[in-house]
């Protein structure tokens, strides 16, 4: 099944399959990012983090393979008067031909073997001082019903931020937390947090 489809069918069956507020991890570094201008979210999915960080005055893009998750986006970000601008596009087809200040990402599903590309691609998409603010589902996540992949090439490690970024400062962490996202993400959870300063 390709990403679409699946993201299609997920974000087809509720409103709002993970809830309209932004990520509690991603919204709590907007003191961090403040005096940054272009944010892109990746994997944005229906546009939660978007429309958040668009509020509070960021110049936002949002890629994601579902064009029925960024018709909800487009949809609310209109109703919110906001402008932000959706790209229909699997990840892994992404070019980053763009520079930004900061890149988020909220748990993306990226096999193992399409990580190496897609970190380099953010990488080099960051201006200079710019941030990668993400939180990723562990490979512990496979013991908890909270939601995630139940697929172990698609969770993360410390391991897969720590190896890779090599001109960047690195604030990694993995914790439990309690996640509140809609139906998609209840209960307890295992997670990655990371923050990533291009120098």
């Amino acid at each position: 099944m390709s990403q679409q489809m699946f993201w299609n069918n997920k974000f087809s069956k509720v409103d709002y399959f993970y809830g309209t507020k932004p990520n509690e991890f991603l919204a709590s570094k907007l003191d961090l990012i403040k005096d940054k201008k272009t944010l892109l979210c990746l994997g944005e999915g229906e546009g939660r983090n978007a429309i958040f960080f668009a509020q509070n005055g960021l110049e936002v893009s949002a890629i994601d393979a579902s064009d029925v998750g960024l018709a909800k986006l487009d949809l609310k970000s209109k109703e919110e008067n906001l402008d932000i601008k959706t790209i229909f596009m699997d990840l892994n087809h992404w070019e980053a031909k763009e520079k930004y200040d900061v890149i988020v990402a909220s748990y993306l599903h990226m096999f193992e073997n399409e990580r190496e590309e897609l970190f380099k691609k953010i990488e080099n998409s960051l201006n200079k001082d710019g941030y990668f603010i993400g939180e990723f589902f562990s490979k512990k996540q496979l013991s908890y019903e909270s939601g995630g992949p139940k697929d172990l090439d698609l969770l993360y490690s410390l391991e897969d931020f720590s190896k890779r970024f090599t001109n960047c400062k690195k604030n990694l962490s993995e914790e439990i937390v309690t996640l509140d996202e809609g139906i998609g993400h209840q209960g307890e959870a295992c997670v990655i947090r990371v923050v990533i300063q291009k120098v």
